[in-house]
């Protein structure tokens, strides 16, 4: 894939200036939803992303950060410079200073913060600056938490707006406000969805691959995964998994639409898991999953048909009924709570994986991207998704992934702020 030159022109510019440049746009455009140094104009057209005016031309003062708020999790990237000169230490306010100790020099934040350190990016050139990318996820539900940590560092004194996408963006506004005296600049998060899953591509290019698939997804002995290279990606059907499910067709970079999606998504298999076993994290209820029988809670079509349906070429294994066994009270009796999260893990991704197949099949596409934090430690839903596309589609279709997850919001937030080039 093509590389973007994101650049910042500039670099001297001040946070007062970079203030006046925000001030500009909301005086212009003030519900566009755009980043602070770029307005939004949209077009008209449903089919096509709605393209931003040109930039204004200025380098953001440190820290850079870009922030998505799901449902779910929070997600936050943030620069770390490595290339801070003895001037610029030596004029660094503590702040500053005490913010990048922090962030850097811990893996775990609180009881639930977490840097995934296995994904960090090293040596990144962004606006001229070379440094880490860092990736880093905390529960939406300790979101008060981290404000009450954002104002304790004083983040305020160094930057007056941040760059957010996401529904928490507009849900946690007036909070922000007032518990961290920060202002949010929304994006769509769709628009930093796409961006950042092209930009992360383009700078993993000459290294290990960002995307992957899964050879031989239906035999557990030689299922492996292997490199994919997004080369001419277009067109592609982009799957975000993350409490719900949204799902986009990619047409070109400043090219696509919002097919469908479905309220079934990494939400409900976590509610439902705490619901049916007790369990209360993610990582709790992909354990339990891993060591349950589905196909005890589930009914077959081979507990109908007594064997396969042949005339429609429904094979004997294939769900006929998700839960459906669980309307038998013995049955219930002898199923485990591993049995339970095992079987709403093939629900919902059964269900994930049958309406991506009906929208590959009507946009006429047959690449497919599946992207989200539904899928972070979730090996066994991405090896259901490779099968399920690999096998009904008579090996039409490859389910592809991307290292980065559900973190590709939060780039693409990082980069408005970061002034890209168009």
């Amino acid at each position: 894939m093509k590389q973007k030159d994101y650049h910042c022109e500039n670099g001297g510019a001040t946070k007062t200036e970079l203030e006046e440049a925000r001030e500009r746009e909301a005086t212009a455009s003030p519900a566009s939803g755009s980043s602070m140094m770029t307005s939004a104009g949209r077009a008209s057209s449903s089919n096509a992303r709605r393209t931003a005016e040109p930039p204004v031309k200025s380098r953001p003062p440190f820290p850079w950060f870009g922030l998505d708020i799901g449902g779910t999790l929070v997600k936050l990237v943030y620069f770390e410079p490595k290339d801070i000169t003895a001037e610029e230490e030596q004029e660094e306010v503590e702040n500053l200073k005490s913010i990048r100790k922090y962030l850097t020099s811990n893996v775990a934040y609180g009881s639930t913060g977490i840097r995934d350190v296995h994904l960090e990016l090293k040596e990144l050139t962004l606006c001229g600056r070379t440094g880490n990318l860092h990736f880093i996820r905390f529960p939406t539900q300790d979101m008060h938490a981290f404000l009450q940590m954002v104002r304790q560092k004083h983040f305020s004194s160094l930057h007056t707006t941040l760059c957010a996408t996401g529904g928490g963006a507009y849900k946690f506004e007036p909070d922000f406000r007032m518990m961290a005296n920060l202002q949010l600049l929304k994006l769509d998060e769709l628009d930093c969805l796409v961006r950042g899953i092209l930009y992360i591509d383009s700078v993993k290019s000459n290294g290990p691959s960002e995307c992957y698939y899964f050879e031989n997804p239906s035999d557990p002995e030689h299922c492996i995964q292997k490199p994919y290279r997004l080369e001419n990606p277009y067109p592609l059907l982009l799957v975000n998994i993350g409490s719900g499910v949204s799902i986009l067709a990619v047409y070109s970079e400043d090219n696509y639409r919002r097919v469908t999606g479905t309220s079934l998504g990494g939400g409900t298999f976590l509610g439902l898991c705490c619901l049916l076993t007790g369990c209360s994290t993610f990582e709790e209820a992909l354990d339990m999953a891993s060591r349950g029988e589905s196909t005890r809670v589930d009914k077959l079509v081979r507990d109908i048909y007594g064997g396969d349906y042949e005339r429609f070429g429904l094979p004997g294994w294939a769900v006929a009924s998700s839960f459906g066994n669980m309307m038998c009270k013995a049955k219930q009796e002898s199923v485990s709570k591993e049995d339970l999260a095992r079987a709403t893990l093939v629900t919902i991704t059964n269900n994930i994986g049958s309406i991506t197949r009906m929208c590959a099949l009507n946009e006429n596409i047959e690449r497919v991207v599946f992207v989200g934090n539904f899928l972070r430690v979730n090996t066994l839903s991405m090896k259901l998704l490779a099968y399920a596309m690999e096998y009904w589609s008579k090996g039409q279709l490859k389910a592809l992934f991307l290292q980065h997850e559900g973190y590709f919001g939060a780039v693409g937030a990082l980069l408005e702020l970061l002034n890209p080039s168009t």
